[in-house]
């Protein structure tokens, strides 16, 4: 990547940093996207999962969304401006959103850190250029851009409290074990 590149990809991606900070202030996990057509952000998103309570209120589908209206007011087809994006986000594509961006075809992610658990971009499946029927083109994948930040924030979010988190429905059990006379275990009502 030429120098001038490497600085336009560093400047976008603290612009996707600035959105993942956006969204741990709202208490929500610290994922900012930027959706740039020709230069220009034309989508912008953030988590809003606890926010809406809709599981499926990605950084990245929110920018979609931001990207069709875009269109829409435009009065441009969005089957030709998808195809010339550029998708900036502070962490790799969970597999739903990496199947959203090969589904609109956008061509090209970058992204900050490695998302182990749910990435769509070789973590955990490669949604972005495994051989899938009726599913869009592979798309490139460049990552490693702002890491160190991006997971700094995931860190300051996971040290504290999710407020929206739902009450865990797992009941404790009494582990205590009440001995027989003769030194085995008898299992208490709770145990079964």
């Amino acid at each position: 990547m030429a120098e001038g590149e490497e600085a336009a990809v560093l400047a976008w991606m603290d612009q996707a940093l600035d959105v993942a900070k956006e969204a741990l202030e709202k208490g929500e996990v610290p994922v900012g996207c930027l959706l740039v057509y020709n230069g220009e952000v034309i989508g912008r998103g953030r988590n809003e999962v606890n926010e809406t309570k809709n599981a499926t209120r990605h950084a990245e589908m929110v920018a979609i969304d931001q990207v069709l209206d875009w269109c829409k007011q435009h009065n441009r087809d969005y089957k030709e401006v998808f195809p010339q994006l550029v998708l900036y986000v502070t962490v790799e594509p969970c597999i739903m959103c990496a199947a959203a961006v090969r589904l609109m075809k956008i061509p090209r992610v970058v992204y900050g850190c490695r998302n182990e658990r749910f990435g769509g971009c070789g973590s955990v499946l490669s949604i972005s250029s495994d051989d899938m029927v009726d599913s869009g083109d592979p798309f490139e994948c460049s990552s490693g851009y702002r890491a160190e930040e991006a997971v700094e924030l995931l860190k300051a979010f996971y040290r504290q409290e999710n407020p929206n988190a739902p009450k865990s429905k797992v009941r404790k059990k009494d582990r205590r074990q009440q001995p027989y006379t003769d030194g085995r275990q008898k299992l208490t009502k709770n145990d079964t």
